[in-house]
């Protein structure tokens, strides 16, 4: 019975149902594909780092991996530590080319696995070695710059060959410049890197290798893959900005809820007049108008999962995107945007269910 009576009462004025329902729904939407898309940005930089390692090693208390600089003589000691199984040092970097203001390069070596685990299209590793003048792009780097094997490409004031397109599923890698890291310093005059991401001969020896960097080089940090991407304050920034985002569309949801509960309430004083002389408590109608907006918030968080997951899997089909959405979403994202949407709708709910419990039924059977 009580359950037929949220649902008679939300049928009644289905336009107003629908319209705080359709609030919800793209709330929830936009919240769900803001996070994701963030999340996924910020999973994308950390592969790009963690790639065949297990630590990376910067520069203490820097705001920006771009600004970090870690001496070349650190990335030489290191590598020659036992423990170590291969140390590559990586200069990150912005160049430009003609209609393409930023793009992003890669100094690394030969040897690094980046190179090693892309699928090559065309040109082989041995090539990015001999060749200081040339450059691997790639693929969608390729695509946008409308170049090919052998082709020569205008970055920054300089011109280089490509010598390779590889194909990899990161997409800041796809769409980026690698370049050799002599070639990359002289570039952006620099002598040392950015980071040195390291693979050690044991995972056990990790916290032996943290605390030797910190006792030999004192201006530098390891930490492991989770460990930074916990720390680094950009990703920080991402995730409070994407939650910060869906929480303000949320909020404007849950004023639509509210609006509808106070309009459902001023047209229904005196039906909610005759449920109390019928016997209806403070508590029952209270839980009435608080069960229609629970109902509310619910169908339209489930709504804008589907909503959210279908743009999701829109922005990925679109090719200039390849690679940059990750469309894998977290059961545990999904759960916590439908209950802050339940949350939310109850929470709208609030005040029009305090002042049906304060009407008394003498007056608002008079009330026209």
């Amino acid at each position: 019975m009580y359950l037929r009576l949220i649902f008679t009462n939300l049928r009644r004025h289905r336009i107003r149902s629908f319209i705080s329902l359709a609030g919800i729904a793209f709330s929830v939407a936009a919240m769900l594909t803001v996070v994701t898309v963030l999340q996924g940005a910020i999973g994308m930089f950390s592969g790009i780092l963690s790639s065949g390692a297990e630590l990376i090693v910067f520069e203490r208390n820097v705001s920006d991996l771009f600004f970090s600089d870690v001496p070349k003589t650190a990335a030489q000691q290191i590598s020659s530590w036992p423990m170590v199984a291969h140390a590559d040092p990586v200069l990150f970097g912005v160049v430009s080319s003609a209609d393409h203001p930023i793009i992003t390069c890669f100094g690394i070596t030969a040897e690094d696995a980046r190179l090693r685990n892309a699928e090559w299209l065309s040109g082989r590793v041995e090539d990015f070695a001999d060749h200081k003048d040339g450059v691997v792009l790639g693929q969608r780097a390729a695509e946008f710059l409308k170049v090919s094997l052998g082709s020569q490409v205008p970055i920054g004031h300089g011109t280089f060959r490509v010598v390779g397109i590889i194909k990899t599923a990161n997409g800041f890698e796809d769409g980026g410049v690698f370049m050799p890291l002599t070639a990359s310093q002289d570039f952006f005059h620099k002598e040392g890197s950015s980071v040195i991401t390291i693979k050690l001969q044991s995972k056990d020896e990790i916290t032996a290798f943290k605390k030797q960097v910190q006792s030999t080089f004192p201006s530098l940090i390891a930490l492991e893959d989770a460990e930074f991407s916990r720390s680094y304050s950009q990703f920080k920034i991402l995730k409070a900005t994407a939650w910060a985002v869906g929480g303000c569309g949320l909020a404007l949801g849950g004023l639509g809820v509210a609006n509808t509960m106070i309009m459902s309430v001023f047209t229904r004083i005196r039906e909610i007049a005759i449920l109390r002389v019928n016997g209806f408590s403070n508590a029952q109608i209270a839980a009435a108008i608080l069960g229609e907006s629970a109902v509310i918030a619910v169908v339209g968080g489930a709504l804008g999962v589907v909503i959210g997951t279908a743009a999701l899997y829109a922005l990925k089909a679109v090719p200039a995107l390849h690679g940059y959405v990750d469309v894998s979403l977290r059961p545990v994202l999904m759960l916590v945007v439908v209950v802050l949407a339940l949350i939310t709708g109850i929470l709208g709910a609030l005040y029009p269910a305090g002042y049906a419990v304060r009407v008394r039924a003498v007056e608002a059977l008079r009330f026209e």
